[in-house]
């Protein structure tokens, strides 16, 4: 990769750029201004959806990262990290460059607005890559629950510079760590440039997660339909008010381009600015209400979108109980053959056996409880129980599901209270009505807990 800088001699006044004179490309100007402020607009909007992504997003453990869009935060782990090329340091990920500067006299020959044919010289400095590389692979994401394994092929990757050293061919690293030839006209300095995330370095990871083919668990990785697939060293607030700073300066920019482009077309023109309605003033409405227009379209889905993931997060909390509902039958079997069970247990568990599904909140009907305690009565009414493998191994299929029921139904009062909250902020409440949405009751704790569970690398 080249990066060119050049400095020449200034073109004389009234010099026609590629033979077009400056009246002739004066009343494109206006339509110019207009469609790269557009794009401008739209690089904005887009930025705001993404910011908005980040911002209604709960952030999930990573024993409770469900199947869908998720975000979690932890340190980067790896049983076999890589060693890093220029900083040999450790770590998940890192990428490498050595960019050569080079500079050079160039002379040339113009035709001036004689018609005269005239030479200048102007000198002509950059930088030309000349050696890079790098490594990736999947790792994992380790909170104080547990880990998840991300894949960060086709991921937005935002690491930290580890190593960054110009240098000149006396430094011994100019030839141990970059190639032995030169590019032409080179200036003989060298950049040595890497980035990394780094072992132990606590990152941002958002994107979608699935179902890993290997064993029963989730795993984040690149999926087409996925909005955002980000993986930062940033931390979640200083992401946000970066893509809230790209909304203002873009949407900004706009606005400029706009209104530059007609100021720009009628001052080449010797036109006045000033009519009975100032044209700039006409641009700067119609940017306007393009403008307008795109922040309502994109509040309104961001609000649709937000919905359809409470809707989500509730269907979570059912796949779980479908699970623990699996599970009571054995439960059942184990109890019923001790010769002196009790009927009040059997009650108990015929009780959560109906369990299945749950009511949502804000509807009436029963709701779903732990089974906690559940166990711990079914131990003390048969205490020869814990010395059967199938009982043990069932109660540890049980607490595990307990606190997946937990987890999900952490993250749907999460997901909710977002959504709630959105809902009521100025200015989304005025899209509200055209949507036609309603605040989401939130969850009751029905004895549930989010207990630690042992962390493991799982392979």
């Amino acid at each position: 990769m080249d990066t060119l800088s050049a400095t020449c001699l200034p073109l004389p006044a009234g010099f026609p750029v590629l033979g077009v004179q400056p009246q002739e490309i004066a009343p494109l100007l206006p339509w110019v201004g207009g469609l790269v402020a557009l794009l401008c607009l739209w690089a904005a909007l887009r930025a705001n959806r993404h910011r908005r992504w980040v911002d209604d997003t709960p952030t999930s453990k990573t024993t409770g990262v469900f199947i869908g869009l998720v975000e979690v935060k932890g340190t980067a782990e790896a049983e076999q990290p890589f060693v890093s090329y220029l900083g040999e340091q450790p770590c998940v990920y890192y990428s490498w460059s050595v960019n050569e500067h080079w500079s050079r006299l160039v002379t040339e020959t113009y035709t001036d607005s004689n018609g005269k044919t005239r030479m200048r010289t102007r000198r002509e400095s950059g930088t030309t890559t000349v050696a890079s590389g790098g490594e990736q692979a999947p790792f994992y994401l380790k909170d104080d629950l547990g880990v998840v394994l991300v894949r960060p092929q086709g991921a937005k990757i935002e690491p930290v510079t580890i190593f960054h050293k110009t240098c000149g061919r006396s430094d011994p690293l100019y030839y141990a760590k970059g190639p032995a030839q030169a590019v032409a006209h080179s200036d003989h300095r060298r950049d040595f440039i890497e980035t990394a995330l780094v072992l132990h370095a606590p990152l941002y990871v958002m994107g979608q997660a699935r179902e890993r083919e290997d064993v029963v668990a989730a795993e984040i990785a690149h999926d087409s339909k996925c909005p955002l697939f980000l993986i930062s060293c940033r931390t979640e607030k200083q992401i946000s008010r970066g893509l809230g700073i790209g909304y203002w300066v873009g949407a900004i920019a706009g606005l400029v381009l706009a209104v530059g482009g007609v100021v720009a077309g009628r001052a080449i023109l010797d036109r006045p600015l000033l009519d009975d309605i100032p044209p700039y003033l006409i641009a700067a409405a119609l940017y306007a209400l393009a403008w307008s227009l795109g922040w309502v379209w994109l509040v309104f889905n961001s609000l649709v979108d937000l919905a359809n993931r409470v809707r989500q997060a509730w269907s979570l909390v059912e796949v779980q109980l479908k699970r623990r509902n699996d599970l009571i039958p054995n439960l059942v079997t184990i109890v019923q053959g001790m010769s002196d069970h009790e009927r009040a247990v059997q009650t108990e568990i015929a009780a959560l056996r109906a369990q299945m599904t749950a009511t949502p909140p804000g509807v009436a009907g029963p709701d779903f409880h732990a089974c906690a305690r559940l166990l711990v009565a079914v131990q003390e009414k048969y205490p020869q129980l814990r010395a059967q493998d199938s009982f043990l191994g069932l109660q540890r299929n049980l607490t595990d599901t307990e606190q997946r029921i937990a987890l999900a139904r952490g993250y749907f009062n999460d997901i909710a209270t977002y959504y709630n909250t959105r809902l009521e902020r100025i200015p989304d409440r005025f899209v509200r009505p055209l949507a036609r949405l309603r605040p989401q009751p939130l969850l009751a704790a029905n004895d549930f807990e989010r207990a630690g569970l042992p962390i493991t690398l799982t392979p």
